[in-house]
């Protein structure tokens, strides 16, 4: 093992798992996307101890990253595009897809789906509660749950709320229980829950936070749920359904993230 001081690494592929511990067989975390910059602050190997930019720490693979130029403190801002789910060819003639918040190479080509400018995300993601709503429910439906996931192609509870909100320019936590401490309190029941706040759940004796729905308006819920395979939305004040009996019996309280991250 070794520190070397801190440097700084872009991710290279599509995707790069965030593992617990340097090694391949250890549990995902979250991950990081193509274009993103980490920190990296520890070496062991061939694995890299690395930090986001939402501080969130966890083990990469060496061969996901590349060098920084000039250990770049932070990335350009205005020239970069944002993947929005597209497939892309590359200068070597390659293809490749790339998820949702991904960032595109400068000479990247996109043959199919979509990119933003980083400049227009403002306008294509407005930090309002109804515009969140409808990014959460056309981005992700129908995306499978997965442990430590950040992107439609596969997400957990809390991956999925942080992607969304950062699209519109909203820096959240990435586990669930630090999204509740980041957002504003709220007497609200969860039945008559808000387009653009959270929901938070716990499943635990000692009710530490272990999940989170975003409100979409007409006391819906939308949530990435193992227990529905996926993304859902819930009506949550529909007491015929068992699964919604169940999470209102795990319900712990209504927070606002709009009002608290302006």
């Amino acid at each position: 093992m070794s520190s070397d001081g801190v440097w700084r690494a872009v991710v290279r592929t599509a995707v790069a798992p965030l593992l617990a511990e340097p090694r391949a067989s250890a549990p995902q975390v979250s991950q990081r996307l193509a274009g993103h910059l980490v920190e990296v602050f520890e070496t062991e190997g061939e694995w890299q101890h690395v930090r986001g930019a939402d501080r969130y720490e966890g083990w990469v693979h060496t061969g996901y990253l590349t060098r920084a130029p000039g250990g770049a403190a932070r990335q350009s801002r205005g020239a970069r595009r944002l993947s929005l789910g597209c497939h892309t060819r590359t200068p070597g003639g390659g293809h490749r897809a790339l998820p949702l918040g991904a960032y595109l190479s400068p000479d990247e080509t996109v043959l199919a789906g979509d990119a933003v400018p980083e400049t227009e995300l403002h306008t294509r993601f407005p930090r309002t509660a109804a515009a969140i709503a409808r990014t959460a429910q056309e981005f992700f439906e129908g995306a499978s749950y997965q442990w430590g996931g950040v992107t439609p192609w596969g997400a957990d509870c809390s991956g999925f709320v942080q992607t969304v909100f950062w699209l519109h320019g909203v820096e959240l936590p990435r586990d669930a229980w630090q999204q509740a401490e980041a957002a504003a309190e709220s007497r609200r029941a969860l039945a008559s829950l808000q387009a653009g706040e959270l929901a938070f759940f716990s499943d635990r004796d000692d009710l530490k936070i272990t999940h989170v729905g975003l409100g979409v308006g007409g006391g819906r819920m939308a949530h990435m749920a193992i227990g529905r395979g996926g993304f859902s939305v819930e009506r949550t004040a529909d007491e015929r359904d068992p699964y919604v009996r169940k999470l209102r019996e795990r319900f712990r309280f209504v927070r606002r993230v709009l009002e608290a991250a302006s």
